[in-house]
């Protein structure tokens, strides 16, 4: 066996930021088109409810789809039905080709249900399904439920129905046809994508080289960790699709410089691209793909991004909702922003630069603000 391919650090960035399609202007088009390949590219979008700036999903699209509009991704997800929201390591939005890699996990909840919902009345959930068969689409706003219980956490709702209106979701059976903020509406799952039945689950073994696929695609350069994130369970598996890989000429073992113990692989073509990243401002959602791996994010790019909506004020050191700034192939400030709608308006709040502060930096940051502001206060589709 022919030893690991050495790599510098600066080789895995481009490699990554490749990967992840932050080293071009317009990589994906625009358009509902573009939502379905991004997602498609990127294997998830992760949707998140805090709304100080653009709630993650948009910012995250909008970040690869410089003309992207938020009705771009309504009509992906309610029209077209390109793409379904899911649970990878947290809800997110994935295209809809791929459901039938979340099948298993599906089946899981419907014979195994979270202690959340193992309490959900099989009588309620059989009469949930019968309405929305019978009278179509519904969102929790539709249903009055008698009796109303305390909320279990600030995200939860009083209604018991929610409860039930999940565990269809988690078990397959539902799907959110649409999704106005926060507000989602729930239909048939079968109904919304025009399937006579839902796709057969793949087997754990198609899973994992899924997983594999969907890592070397956003990822460039891949290790254990890095392919099973959320989802540690399925190491052993993956690790079998890498070492067939790896016999098959498909994958190459690497080592990173100053990463040597971790054992990582790319495909030989990632090898053969000499990517030259140049000096884009990307200012980054905290749950962006490149961003969510958090000691990833440290082990490559050298920062060690902290997220503090949920930090005491007095502890905080980056402020509440913090944005890494991406120059080139460096993180170089984190922005503490906030969108005064009244006031139309963006404030930052905080800036703190990472590393050395360079000529032009801040220049070169500003003028970057200014279209990310204008995409912040455009009009919402909600």
């Amino acid at each position: 066996m022919k030893p690991p391919v050495l790599l510098r650090m600066t080789q895995v960035r481009a490699a990554w930021l490749h990967a992840q399609r932050l080293d071009a202007d317009a990589p994906f088009g625009a358009g509902p088109e573009a939502v379905r390949r991004a997602v498609a590219h990127l294997g998830y979008v992760q949707i998140d409810t805090i709304h100080v700036i653009e709630r993650s999903h948009h910012h995250i699209l909008h970040t690869r789809i410089p003309a992207y509009a938020r009705t771009d991704l309504e009509q992906a997800q309610s029209a077209g039905k390109t793409v379904f929201e899911y649970w990878t390591h947290a809800l997110a939005y994935v295209a809809a080709e791929d459901f039938r890699f979340f099948r298993a996990a599906m089946e899981r909840h419907r014979t195994a249900p979270h202690g959340n919902f193992a309490d959900v009345d099989p009588k309620d959930y059989a009469a949930m399904l019968k309405r929305i068969r019978r009278d179509g689409p519904l969102t929790i706003r539709d249903i009055d439920d008698e009796v109303l219980v305390e909320k279990t956490h600030p995200w939860a709702s009083r209604k018991p129905s929610r409860r039930v209106l999940r565990a269809g979701f988690f078990a397959g059976d539902l799907v959110i046809s649409k999704r106005e903020g926060m507000l989602k509406t729930y239909e048939l799952t079968k109904r919304h994508f025009g399937w006579r039945a839902l796709p057969k689950p793949a087997t754990e073994a198609q899973i994992a080289g899924y997983m594999l696929r969907r890592a070397l695609t956003a990822q460039g350069v891949v290790s254990l960790d890095s392919i099973c994130y959320g989802n540690l369970s399925m190491k052993p598996l993956v690790a079998a699709a890498i070492e067939a890989e790896v016999r098959r000429g498909r994958l190459v073992p690497v080592r990173i410089e100053g990463l040597e113990k971790i054992a990582h692989w790319a495909e030989p073509a990632t090898l053969e691209t000499g990517v030259t990243v140049e000096p884009r401002v990307h200012i980054l959602s905290p749950f962006d793909p490149l961003v969510i791996q958090r000691r990833r994010l440290e082990m490559v790019f050298g920062h060690a991004h902290r997220f503090e909506a949920y930090v005491p004020a007095e502890k905080r050191v980056l402020g509440y909702f913090a944005l890494p700034v991406l120059v080139g192939d460096e993180i170089v400030a984190a922005l503490d922003i906030k969108t005064d709608r009244q006031a139309r308006k963006l404030l930052i709040r905080k800036w703190t630069w990472i590393g050395r502060q360079r000529a032009g930096l801040q220049a070169a940051i500003e003028a970057a603000l200014a279209p990310f502001e204008t995409f912040q206060l455009a009009p919402a589709a909600e």
